[in-house]
C-alpha cells in the first residue's frame, strides 16, 4: 500500500509536469498504470470542460443568428454548422494543424504588434479550438431545433402580457428552448468528453509527454505488450466521468423543469453516439 501511495504522490500530476518526468519502463506494476492514466485524465477533463464551457455560448449564438430572419446572419450560421457538421472531427484536427503549422513561427505582425502562434500548434490550444468548433456545430442544431419547438402559446401568452423583445427572449424563449434542448444537449456532452481521445490521434503533439490518458494507455500497451490491462483502464476512467456528466446535467435538468408537476418532468434518457 505504502509503494503504490508513493507511486501516485510520484506520478498523480505528471501529465501536468508536476513529480516524477521518467515514465517507468519495466516492471510495470497496476499501480503506475492506473496513475498515470488517471493523470493523463486530466488533460481530456480539461479539453471536455473547456469546449463545453466556451461551445454553450456560441451554440447559443449561432442557434439565434440561424433563426435570424436577416440572410446576412443565418446564411454564416448555416454553413458554419453545415461544415463542421458534415465532416468528420478526425478530418478537422488534421486540417487544423496542417493550417496552424502555416503560421510563421515568428508569429504575425499586428498593428506594429507581433502575435505569436507557436502555441497554437500544441495540443492544449490548437485541439482544444477543434473541439470547441465541434461541439459548438452540434449545439446549435440542437438549440435550433427546440427554439424552433417553443410553444407557439407561450409566445402568444408573452405577448398578450405585454413581454417582448429581449424581455421575451430572456424569460420564455430561451429557458424554454434549454428545458426542450437539455437531454439532447446532455448526450452531446457525453459524446464530446469521449471525443477528447481523438486528441491522441491527431497531429496536435503532447508536449514534454504531457499526454492525455489514452497517450499514457498507449504507452504501457506497447511497453508490457498487453493491451487488455491499459485500455481497459482507460475505458473504466471514462465510464465514472460519464456518470458525472449525468448526475451534473440531471441536476441542471431538474431545475429546469422544476415548475412543472412531477409526472411532467421529462427524464434524461441517456442515448451516447457511437460514432459521428
Amino acid at each position: 500500500m505504502s509503494s503504490c501511495l508513493e507511486t501516485v504522490h510520484d506520478y498523480g500530476l505528471r501529465a501536468l509536469g508536476i513529480g516524477e518526468r521518467i515514465l517507468p519502463k519495466t516492471d510495470i506494476t497496476l499501480c503506475e498504470q492506473v496513475t498515470l492514466i488517471g493523470s493523463g485524465m486530466l488533460w481530456n477533463i480539461y479539453f471536455g470542460v473547456l469546449a463545453l464551457a466556451a461551445g454553450f455560448f456560441f451554440a447559443n449564438a449561432l442557434a439565434m443568428a440561424k433563426a435570424a430572419r436577416s440572410p446576412w446572419l443565418r446564411r454564416p450560421a448555416e454553413l458554419f454548422i453545415f461544415v463542421f457538421r458534415g465532416s468528420p472531427l478526425f478530418i478537422q484536427f488534421f486540417l487544423a494543424y496542417e493550417a496552424l503549422v502555416l503560421l510563421p513561427r515568428s508569429g504575425i505582425e499586428f498593428w506594429g504588434l507581433t502575435l505569436e502562434t507557436s502555441w497554437l500548434t500544441r495540443a492544449w490550444a490548437g485541439a482544444l479550438i477543434v473541439l470547441f468548433l465541434n461541439t459548438s456545430a452540434y449545439s446549435a442544431e440542437i438549440f435550433h431545433g427546440a427554439l424552433m419547438s417553443v410553444p407557439r402559446g407561450d409566445i402568444e401568452a408573452a405577448k398578450a402580457y405585454g413581454i417582448t423583445g429581449w424581455s421575451r427572449f430572456r424569460r420564455i424563449l430561451w429557458p424554454t428552448m434549454l428545458r426542450l434542448a437539455w437531454p439532447a444537449y446532455t448526450n452531446e456532452a457525453i459524446f464530446l468528453f469521449h471525443a477528447t481521445t481523438l486528441v491522441f490521434f491527431s497531429g496536435f503533439p503532447a508536449y514534454r509527454q504531457k499526454g492525455d490518458a489514452l497517450y499514457y494507455a498507449s504507452y504501457f500497451a506497447e511497453k508490457t505488450f498487453n493491451p487488455f490491462i491499459s485500455y481497459p483502464i482507460v475505458a473504466g476512467y471514462f465510464v465514472v466521468l460519464t456518470l458525472a456528466v449525468i448526475a451534473l446535467f440531471g441536476w441542471v435538468n431538474r431545475r429546469l423543469n422544476r415548475h412543472l408537476p412531477g409526472a411532467r418532468r421529462p427524464r434524461l434518457r441517456i442515448r451516447p453516439q457511437i460514432i459521428r
